[in-house]
C-alpha cells in the first residue's frame, strides 16, 4: 500500500506577500501621512514652508510668521492628538477583542465612549465648561467610570467572568448612559451644541495643554497593554486551558480591561468617541500578522495612527474650505468595512 506524499507550503507560499509588509513599511507611511497632514488644511503649504513653520526662529515677516503660526499652533498638535489617539484606539480595540474573544467588539464596549460623553454634558451644564481643557478630565473620569462600572457587573453573579457577560454589562451600562447623556443635552442648549461638536470625533481645537497629559495616560495603558500579550494567546485557547497553564486568569482580565479603559479613555476624553477604528484595525492587523497578539498588536496600534491621521487629512481636502470631522470620516469608512466582514463571513474569534 503507497502512501501519499503531503507537501509543506513553501516559506515564500500564499502568506509571504501580506507578511511583507512589517512594521518598518508602516512606520514609513505614518511619517509620510505625518508630514502630509502639516501642510494639507485651507491653506496649502509647500514642504518648505512646512519645514520654515517647524524650525525656524521667529520673523519679521508677516507671511512667515503666519505661517509658522499655522503649522505650529493648529496642524502640529492635530498630527500629534491624531498618531497618539490612533495609536490608543488602535491597540484598544485589538486588546478588547482579544480579552473577550469577540471578533467584533470595540473599545465601546466596555462603555467608556458612553461615560466620557455622559460626563462631558455634565459637567458643562453644571459648571458651564467651554474650553476642552476644563472638561477632558471629567471626560477621561466618565470613561473610567463606566469601564470600572462594567467590569464589576461583569464580576458577579453565574457568569462572572465570562467574556459574554462582559459584553452584555458593557450594553446595558452604554444604553443608559446614552439616555441619560440626551436627557441632559436635551435640557440646556449649551450642553447641546458641546456634545455635537464633541461626539463628531474632531483633532481640532486641542492643543498641546490637552494633550501632553492625555498622553502620559495612553503610555501607562500601552505599558500594561504589553504585559499582558502572552497571556491573551493563551486566553484565546480557553479559560481552562489558560489555568492549566499557568494563567491567573482574574489578574489577566483585570489588566487587560485597566488598559482599555486607560487608552480608549484618554482617547475619547481628548478628542471625542471614534466609532468602528478599533474593530476596523484590528482585523487588518490579524490579516497581516496572524493571530499571535504579540504581534497584532503593536500592528493594530501603527495602523491605528495611520487610518486616524488619514481620514483626518481626507476630511481637510474633500470638503475645502470646510472640514469633515475625522470621526465623521471614520465611520464612513467603517460601516462599509464591517459590511464586507459580514458579507464574507469573516467574524472568527479573535
Amino acid at each position: 500500500m503507497g502512501t501519499t506524499a503531503v507537501k509543506r507550503p513553501a516559506p515564500g507560499g500564499a502568506q509571504t506577500p501580506r507578511r511583507r509588509v512589517g512594521p518598518g513599511t508602516l512606520v514609513v507611511i505614518l511619517v509620510t501621512a505625518g508630514a502630509l497632514s502639516l501642510a494639507v488644511g485651507t491653506r496649502a503649504l509647500s514642504p518648505a514652508e512646512v519645514w520654515h513653520g517647524l524650525f525656524a526662529e521667529p520673523d519679521p515677516d508677516q507671511r512667515l510668521t503666519e505661517i509658522r503660526l499655522i503649522v505650529r499652533t493648529v496642524r502640529l498638535p492635530r498630527t500629534v492628538l491624531a498618531i497618539t489617539a490612533g495609536v490608543a484606539l488602535g491597540v484598544g480595540g485589538a486588546l478588547i477583542q482579544g480579552h473577550t474573544r469577540n471578533p467584533i467588539a470595540d473599545t465601546g464596549l466596555l462603555g467608556v465612549n458612553a461615560g466620557a460623553s455622559f460626563a462631558v454634558v455634565s459637567v458643562i451644564s453644571l459648571f458651564g465648561f467651554a474650553e476642552p481643557f476644563q472638561y477632558v478630565w471629567f471626560a477621561f473620569l466618565g470613561a473610567a467610570v463606566a469601564g470600572v462600572v462594567v467590569f464589576g457587573l461583569a464580576s458577579i453573579g453565574r457568569g462572572a467572568g465570562n467574556p459574554l457577560t462582559l459584553v452584555l454589562a458593557g450594553q446595558g451600562v452604554t444604553v443608559f448612559l446614552t439616555a441619560m447623556t440626551t436627557a441632559v443635552a436635551l435640557s440646556d442648549q449649551a450642553s447641546l451644541n458641546a456634545l455635537r461638536f464633541w461626539n463628531a470625533g474632531s483633532m481640532a481645537g486641542v492643543g498641546f495643554d490637552v494633550i501632553w497629559p492625555v498622553a502620559a495616560f495612553i503610555a501607562v495603558g500601552l505599558v500594561l497593554a504589553l504585559t499582558t500579550l502572552p497571556s491573551i494567546n493563551l486566553l484565546n485557547l480557553g479559560d481552562d486551558v489558560a489555568r492549566g497553564l499557568g494563567v491567573s486568569i482574574t489578574r489577566s482580565r483585570i489588566t487587560g480591561i485597566v488598559a482599555v479603559t486607560l487608552l480608549a479613555g484618554a482617547a475619547t476624553a481628548a478628542c471625542g468617541p471614534i466609532a468602528f477604528l478599533g474593530l476596523m484595525v484590528a482585523h487588518v492587523a490579524r490579516y497581516l500578522t496572524g493571530p499571535d497578539y504579540r504581534r497584532l498588536v503593536p500592528y493594530a496600534g501603527l495602523l491605528g495612527a495611520i487610518v486616524l491621521l488619514v481620514c483626518d487629512i481626507a476630511g481637510r481636502w474633500v470638503v475645502r474650505p470646510g472640514e469633515l470631522d475625522a470621526g465623521v470620516v471614520v465611520a464612513l469608512l467603517g460601516a462599509p468595512f464591517f459590511a464586507v466582514l459580514v458579507w464574507r463571513g469573516k467574524f472568527r474569534n479573535a
